[in-house]
């Protein structure tokens, strides 16, 4: 009797423990996440040529009394809200609209849904990065050169668009994407396969032609001995409609094509790496010879060395970066022709936790040209500056 009333004692005491363990599961609200950084430059030293910009590069690089300013200023709200639910919350403050500064403008806005228990499927629906080009989807936090390369990024402006989009990842490899999160030497988790449909038009722009963008990519990150590497391929196309155009230049109301495909390549900074990626497709271009915008050939990449180090309790990254482009950019005035060829040698420091320096020279030689100047060829170089706060 005894020992019947023991086990009875016994299985009364687990299943108040396990009763416990279930009113211990944490609410909604304490797996939400606030983090953040803030970049700020100055791009004036050693300039060589005030006339030579970069639009799509930053706002203060070429304009007359543009200082010191901030490149970016966003915090992150995010948050694993229920097992197969998760949301990312994402303002930057550092935008300008006409001539108001620092204003909030949205970045991300998105919810994943796991399809399984594991969420190695997954639905993204929201304003989020589309799935092309690998740097286009990494984080400007953990980049080591100031800006986005000219031949991915001009695919996508902001690198973002509203859409829904379908992620595929076992969770082995997750947990390796995870790993090198952690590390600071990825910015992301979008699977290894993709496949989903999204406006056209860039972040924070209507639709303009009721007709989607569609996008795959397919990447796979493989740990050999200390080293990850990751190959990587893409696509899309869609029309796209020009907005931003001369009041002389007629333009198709029902868009251009616009379609490329890319490959890339990651060796991750462990510590040599390298990251490289070329793109080639067709898209809307300013055509001098005519006054007006066509569908052309574009195509170019880049491709970055960089190693790391650690010295005085330091972390140290140089790099080099070549870049090339020959095309239209959709997202800029009539679709402004380009030809670029860049050169940049740079080195980030990381002397303190949360803390990050860059000294970059960039030494620049680019064609860019639309109806309002249609003869602007730019040669210079300039060193760049920037420090940033990480968290």
């Amino acid at each position: 009797m005894r020992l019947i009333l023991l086990g009875v004692l016994v299985l009364a005491v687990n299943f108040s423990l396990l009763a416990q363990e279930k009113g211990k599961t944490n609410k909604w609200f304490e797996n939400i996440q606030i983090g953040g950084y803030m970049q700020i430059r100055y791009n004036g030293l050693f300039e060589s040529n005030p006339n030579l910009e970069c639009e799509q590069c930053d706002e203060s690089w070429g304009h007359e009394g543009g200082g010191i300013s901030f490149r970016r200023l966003r915090f992150t709200i995010k948050g694993q809200i229920s097992p197969r639910v998760y949301f990312y919350f994402q303002p930057d403050f550092a935008k300008s609209i006409g001539g108001d500064h620092h204003v909030g403008q949205l970045k991300d806005a998105y919810l994943d849904v796991g399809l399984d228990k594991r969420n190695e499927f997954r639905v993204r629906i929201g304003q989020s990065k589309v799935p092309y080009g690998f740097e286009n989807m990494q984080s400007s936090s953990n980049r080591l050169p100031l800006d986005r390369n000219d031949a991915l990024n001009s695919a996508v402006k902001d690198e973002r668009d509203l859409g829904v989009f379908f992620f595929w990842a076992p969770q082995e490899k997750r947990k390796l994407i995870k790993s090198l999160r952690k590390a600071g030497l990825s910015g992301g988790d979008f699977g290894l396969f993709a496949l989903g449909f999204y406006n056209g038009q860039t972040a924070n722009k209507l639709d303009e032609n009721n007709e989607f963008h569609l996008v795959t990519r397919f990447s796979y990150p493989l740990k050999m001995g200390n080293q990850v590497i990751e190959p990587g391929i893409q696509a899309y196309t869609g029309r796209y409609v020009v907005t931003n155009h001369s009041p002389e230049i007629q333009v198709n109301e029902s868009g251009y094509l616009d379609q490329r495909t890319a490959l890339s390549f990651v060796l991750y900074p462990q510590p040599f790496g390298i990251q490289a990626e070329y793109n080639l497709g067709r898209g809307p271009e300013f055509d001098k010879a005519s006054n007006s915008i066509q569908v052309n050939h574009l195509e170019g990449g880049y491709a970055t060395f960089s190693y790391f180090f650690e010295k005085w309790n330091q972390q140290f990254y140089p790099f080099v970066r070549l870049q090339y482009y020959d095309g239209g950019k959709k997202h800029e005035l009539d679709a402004r022709s380009y030809t670029v060829k860049d050169t940049e040698i740079g080195i980030e420091c990381h002397p303190l936790p949360h803390f990050e320096f860059l000294v970059e020279y960039t030494f620049l030689d680019r064609r860019y040209e639309d109806f309002q100047n249609p003869i602007n060829h730019q040669i210079g170089s300039l060193m760049r500056i920037q420090a940033q706060l990480k968290f």
